[in-house]
């Protein structure tokens, strides 16, 4: 392995030994075989070929780590935020060290071109970087009392055990932006990686920290199928906090899992999306296309926040489409090593198989399709529809894969309506070559978030990720992650006898 520096040098001398034991889980800063009789096995999704074998957590593993992580989160929480924000340099700097080994696994896992997996781990590591000044944030406040000799104090402590289960689209990313801040900021963390990616999206965290002198048992990980572990999981009486990245469905019932548990406990959810990004009449049409683009085959389309409906005014709606079927017929489908590669596979059969349902009834629903082709293995070609409205199942429903569809409107105020009228809230993007027009057009937008002459692809470590309506609960990032994992304890002092009226 060759071990690559922040400045993008290589350095094969300093190169360290790959890490190995994957087949095991992390608990209480040991690697231990999982208890259940299942064993999960993450398949290559390119090369069709199963990586290892991992014997799978039970509920009996979950009650170690939770048990763990409820000890061991006592002493951390009152180390020196010095000592805490160390370790999350220690472990920022890992990851530049290891960053191809990191990168190759998101590669081997998820099937994610390269270019997509070197986006990710830079994310995943500015999430790092960002969390390195998070015990410093954790600020209390002096409150103003009407009470004579009152003081009003409110101090920010720690949650105590955040529980996260992690997704597998963006697995490292998505991960790490609630197990970086929740740590950092003096909590424990059990979390629970997905089953089709338990290494990037799990158990690299535990060699990581590990490696970065994390007290054992502050950090582990459990990966285990959802139908064994994932309900108890949530619904623990341990854990506080319960992050979640995933499908609106699941996202529901985790929530009532965690209002319904013997303690109830706050949830941070990150749901579905259906994100429209909006061509306006004025766009420059050569930006929004190289957009469109990239937001909505960015890793064949399986990101929660990718483009899901393409919404352009009928003024620049032919000359879009030309220009960007154009664009989209030349890119290269492959092998996800190869650094030319911008489609790769998508994730397993299962979801391979609903796409085709979808592309199957967007064309008897009376889509036009412009792109398109069979499946080999499982590759499936960019897919470009037109003549789509928003009654169709294929502008309604997540696709989370390579189908874009493509909405012709009449103006700025069918634009926005057309844009609103979904479940979904997550994220956004207009296209226009009037800022202030742009500004306007992105606030009447219900959504979490709005790129204007960007595509809704973003996510940046001090800003707040999240949605709204049925796209989610809450937001990760920067100071809004330090909301999610402390809780507000309001304390008083009376320094002065108080007068009461009885």
């Amino acid at each position: 392995m060759t071990a690559t520096t922040p400045s993008g040098t290589t350095d094969t001398a300093s190169a360290p030994v790959p890490y190995t034991g994957f087949d095991r889980l992390f608990i209480g800063g040991r690697w231990v075989a999982g208890r259940s009789e299942h064993k999960l096995r993450p398949i290559d999704p390119y090369r069709q070929q199963v990586i290892l074998e991992i014997p799978a957590a039970d509920k009996r593993d979950l009650e170690d780590a939770y048990q763990t992580a409820q000890r061991a989160q006592v002493a951390w929480a009152q180390t020196l935020p010095s000592e805490r924000s160390l370790i999350l340099r220690r472990a920022a700097e890992i990851m530049d060290t290891r960053r191809e080994e990191i990168i190759s696994w998101s590669i081997r896992e998820a099937g994610s071109p390269r270019k997509k997996a070197m986006l990710e781990w830079k994310a995943a590591r500015d999430v790092m970087e960002q969390a390195v000044s998070a015990p410093y944030g954790a600020e209390g406040r002096i409150l103003p009392s009407d009470i004579p000799g009152k003081e009003s104090r409110v101090y920010r402590r720690p949650v105590g055990v955040v529980g996260v289960v992690s997704p597998w689209d963006f697995a490292l990313n998505l991960a790490n932006r609630s197990v970086a801040p929740a740590l950092a900021l003096g909590n424990a963390v059990v979390l629970k990686p997905p089953s089709n990616t338990p290494i990037s999206g799990g158990l690299i965290f535990g060699k990581i920290f590990e490696e970065a002198g994390l007290p054992a048992g502050v950090l582990n990980v459990v990966a285990g199928p959802a139908r064994e572990i994932g309900d108890a999981f949530v619904s623990h009486p341990i854990p506080r906090v319960i992050t979640f990245t995933g499908s609106t469905k699941a996202g529901r019932h985790i929530g009532e899992l965690a209002m319904s548990s013997p303690i109830m406990k706050r949830v941070s959810l990150e749901l579905g999306g259906n994100s429209p990004l909006v061509v306006l009449d004025d766009a420059d049409l050569e930006l929004a296309v190289n957009a469109a683009v990239f937001g909505k085959f960015l890793n064949e389309g399986q990101i929660c926040m990718s483009i899901n409906r393409l919404i352009v005014d009928e003024q620049v709606h032919d000359e879009f489409v030309e220009r960007f079927v154009d664009r989209v017929r030349n890119l290269k489908m492959g092998d996800p090593h190869d650094p030319d590669t911008l489609i790769g596979p998508i994730i397993d059969e299962a979801q391979l198989n609903s796409l085709l349902k979808h592309i199957q009834q967007a064309r008897q629903e009376g889509a036009r399709q412009l792109l398109g082709g069979d499946p080999q293995g499982l590759m499936l070609p960019p897919h470009v529809f037109v003549d789509v409205n928003n009654q169709m199942s294929v502008a309604r429903e997540e696709m989370f894969g390579p189908i874009a569809s493509i909405i012709k409107v009449r103006g700025e105020v069918e634009a926005l309506q057309v844009a609103n009228d979904t479940e979904y809230g997550l994220s956004s993007a207009v296209f226009t070559r009037d800022e202030g027009r742009g500004l306007r057009f992105a606030l009447g937008m219900e959504a979490g978030m709005t790129h204007i002459n960007d595509q809704t692809v973003n996510d940046l470590p001090n800003a707040p990720f999240g949605g709204e309506k049925n796209s989610g609960i809450g937001r990760f990032g920067g100071n809004w992650a330090i909301e999610e994992f402390t809780t507000d304890h309001w304390i008083t002092v009376q320094h002065t006898p108080r007068e009461y009226p009885f």
